[in-house]
């Protein structure tokens, strides 16, 4: 098996708990995001933003009241995320023989 062929982006733990939740549902807003994964403001971020400049990640901005951002994962990122899951499933299936 070629492990470079896991992809950085998703592969490391924060990111790849964010695209889990992204896969499951819909829009999910900046603070129940934080929430569930338990990140600090920062931390969310700097992921986010990585995951939005691979093109696997976009936001909405909504400001009624208050200011509210919602993430989504793009049609590349559920792309990109299948595969993903694909490549793991393929190292535990090599892993049992």
């Amino acid at each position: 098996m070629d492990f470079d062929q896991i992809n950085r982006v998703i592969h490391e733990k924060g990111r790849l708990a964010i695209m889990t939740l992204l896969a499951t549902r819909s829009g999910w807003p900046f603070q129940d995001l934080k929430a569930e994964l338990k990140m600090s403001d920062g931390n969310l971020v700097s992921h986010l933003r990585t995951l939005h400049q691979s093109g696997y990640v976009a936001y909405t901005k909504d400001i009624p009241d208050r200011p509210k951002t919602t993430y989504s994962i793009t049609p590349k990122g559920r792309a990109a995320f299948e595969e993903y899951l694909k490549l793991l499933e393929a190292l535990i299936y090599q892993a049992r023989g």
